[in-house]
This record gives C-alpha cells, structure tokens and sequence, in this order.
C-alpha cells in the first residue's frame, strides 16, 4: 500500500484518537505516536502530575515542543491531546507536515468514555454533560479552525470511522 501523508488526530478528549490512531496503524501500515505518552514518558510523570506541579502553560509548551521536534516523515498517525490546537503555532506545525483530522462526539458519549478515566486534569470535578458541553463549546471554533476533515464518531465503529478518513483523504489528493 503507498504511504499516507501524516495525519493528525484532533478533538476533545474521550472522542476517540488513541482508539483511531491504534486501528489506523493495523488498517494501513501507519506508525501510531501517542502526543501524550511520548511526553509522559520524557517527563517520567502523568500528564494530571505535570498540571499539579508545574500547570497548564508549562504542559502546552511541552505539546508545541514535541510538534517542532517530530521527525518530517510520513505515514505517521498522531494522537494529539485535547488542548494542541489552543496555540496558533501548534496548527501550523501539523499543517506543515500532514491533515489535521477532527473527531467529534456528542458530550453524552464524551462522559461515558472517560467516566472512569482520573488523568484528565481538564475535568477534574466537571465529570457531567454541561460542564463536558460547556469546555467542547470554549473550544469548538478552535478545532473547526484547525481542521482539514471533521469527522463524527458518535454511533459509528472504529474500522468505519478509519475507513472513512482514509476515502477522504486519498480522495481529496486524487
């Protein structure tokens, strides 16, 4: 299969990029890189420590440092986290080495992916739809901004939703 051009994954969190990046990899050969583990594993801490420790602007300057340092190649799908498009130069970066996909899902769906999950510092005592509604709202224009594609993954299977990436983008190179 020929080499995709890098595509970047998008969206609120609990909207399903790490799901999608990881089936997009058996799919079509892509490399999977994980925004959020790589940092995790380069600060050897959590990302929910990092906030605690060092806060918000301190995490979002390690997002836009691991995009400068991400080698231009392609075939790669990366997972971004939830927050990468709030900086200008974030979207810049990803434009200039690949397309920026948006995934989107209702805030119902938002809350029963990521009820159990503790490390989204995000939404540390906002675990409810309005308040999961209120922050993809904050966001929204940001990401539509950003985006090449939007993409809805509400009541849709991970292999539809890749299989749908995959037409638009090679039929939007054709």
């Amino acid at each position: 299969m020929q080499e995709m051009e890098n595509i970047f994954l998008i969206g609120f969190m609990g909207c399903g990029k790490s799901s999608i990046a990881s089936k997009m990899s058996k799919m079509y050969g892509m490399q999977v890189i994980e925004m959020d583990h790589m940092i995790e594993e380069q600060q050897k801490m959590r990302i929910s420590d990092i906030f605690k420790q060092y806060g918000e602007k301190y995490f979002r300057d390690l997002e836009s440092d691991f995009l400068t340092r991400l080698p231009a190649s392609s075939n790669q799908v990366v997972s971004c986290g939830g927050g990468v498009v709030l900086r200008d130069q974030n979207v810049a970066e990803m434009k200039k080495n690949g397309r920026i996909v948006l995934l989107t899902a209702r805030p119902e769906n938002i809350l029963k992916r990521v009820r159990r999950n503790n490390n989204r510092p995000i939404l540390n005592g906002k675990k409810n739809v309005q308040d999961i509604a209120e922050l993809m709202e904050a966001r929204r224009e940001r990401y539509e901004a950003a985006a090449d594609l939007i993409i809805s993954t509400d009541d849709k299977s991970i292999q539809s939703i890749c299989e749908e990436i995959f037409c638009k983008i090679r039929g939007a190179e054709d």
